[in-house]
């Protein structure tokens, strides 16, 4: 590991984009940010996403100046319309319902603050998810399997979640589980920080 690196940290609690960044074999630290998640009046799903995912790194970073910091926010939505986390079996239920043999769009926005510049890099994904026309029958056994409450739009991709779709279009299939980690890779470049890092050898 470069001793140069700075710290890192992700503006996140998530446990999933915590395991994610976990891939790139960094070692960096959470800092979960405080900002107001509320849809501002005429505001796109598109636009909410880039600001929040702004807001949060600018939270972290204000208190952390000298360390990298990683934020990210994702809405599911259709029509513009957002789909949260149900929280709950009958609203998964109801969700998954209202999704069978619909086109879902995940918006997955990727803030990174560089602390050599001071500047923050910025990045878009944008995924879509057909769903299969699911049985009432399917739902139950889905959502009695996994109880994916905690995931907006009522499934885990990167688990049995899969069964549901008939095709996902993605740039990078990382991005619909929280944190498109290709545009990541390209922003830590664009910082000049190739990765991966080798660590160094134990002695």
């Amino acid at each position: 590991m470069s001793p140069d690196l700075p710290r890192i940290l992700l503006a996140s609690s998530s446990i999933y984009r915590q395991q994610l960044l976990g891939k790139l074999g960094l070692p960096f630290h959470c800092q979960s940010p405080k900002v107001d998640e509320s849809k501002q009046p005429q505001e796109t799903i598109e636009q909410m996403v880039a600001r929040l995912s702004l807001n949060k790194a600018q939270a972290v970073a204000s208190a952390h100046p000298d360390a990298i910091v990683i934020a990210s926010d994702q809405t599911a939505c259709t029509k513009n319309q957002a789909l949260g986390k149900a929280g709950n079996y009958q609203t998964a239920f109801e969700q998954l319902k209202a999704q069978s043999g619909q086109c879902i769009d995940f918006y997955t926005g990727l803030v990174v603050y560089n602390p050599s510049t001071q500047n923050y890099l910025r990045a878009m994904d944008h995924t879509q998810v057909y769903f299969r026309s699911l049985s009432d029958t399917q739902i139950h056994n889905y959502l009695m399997a996994e109880k994916p409450y905690d995931c907006a739009g009522s499934f885990k991709s990167e688990g049995l979640g899969i069964c549901l779709f008939d095709r996902i279009a993605t740039q990078d299939p990382n991005a619909l589980i929280g944190l498109p980690l290709i545009q990541l890779v390209n922003l830590f470049k664009q910082m000049g920080i190739s990765l991966p890092i080798t660590r160094p050898a134990a002695r």
